[in-house]
């Protein structure tokens, strides 16, 4: 259907909202509506918080979480483990299992999984970078907390082969996830009692 607009303003608006993920024409419109209903402050406001967001927010140069500094929140707090070093995919991932309060240790974000039809290779990823980390912060334990997918799993060898050679112990989350389910989608006590009850990696294959 093609909404005819009596404004360019709002058709322009209607065509930005219309790029965020999920959202349709008519989402769009309905969203866009919405705003010029609501007092100007709030919608101003709005707008405010997403250029601050989009401007002051960039990306941790130790683990890739996002942050408002160099070393973002989780990498300066000195009472999580140190030597302990949850992987995962996203910047979500993070936020997903920080809510378990079962990780006390800190991140690394890959920024993706490896994906040959998308033409996503390990050169894409974080993955060198946390080679480096293990060879040089004495991380003494890697935890693989990859979706269970396709490409979860080709990532998890991946990072295995990668650090086989290291002294560090690489274990993964056990699988009562749902084979095949994004992680963000898990619901808190699974994704905890996963985290707690992690086994060796090398254990999940046969040699």
């Amino acid at each position: 259907m093609e909404f005819q607009f009596n404004s360019q303003l709002l058709e322009k608006a209607v065509a930005e909202l219309s790029k965020l993920p999920g959202v349709g024409r008519k989402t769009a419109l309905r969203l866009a509506l919405h705003l010029l209903r609501q007092d100007e402050e709030e919608a101003v406001a709005l707008g405010e918080s997403i250029i601050g967001m989009r401007k002051n927010i960039s990306y941790c140069h130790r683990c890739h979480n996002i942050s408002e500094e160099e070393t973002c929140p989780i990498c300066n707090d000195k009472k999580r483990e140190q030597d302990s070093v949850c992987v995962v995919e996203n910047v979500k991932d993070v936020i997903t299992i920080e809510a378990t309060r079962q990780h006390h240790g800190l991140y690394h974000v890959l920024g993706g999984l490896i994906a040959p039809l998308d033409g996503i290779g390990p050169a894409d990823l974080e993955i060198e970078s946390l080679v480096k980390r293990v060879k040089e912060e004495k991380i003494k334990e890697i935890i693989l907390a990859l979706s269970p997918t396709i490409e979860g799993d080709t990532t998890n060898f991946y990072i295995y082969r990668k650090l086989s050679d290291l002294p560090v112990r690489i274990t993964i989350l056990a699988r009562g996830l749902s084979v095949g389910n994004e992680l963000e989608y898990a619901d808190e006590l699974t994704l905890g009692k996963s985290i707690q009850n992690r086994i060796l990696f090398s254990d999940t294959f046969s040699p």
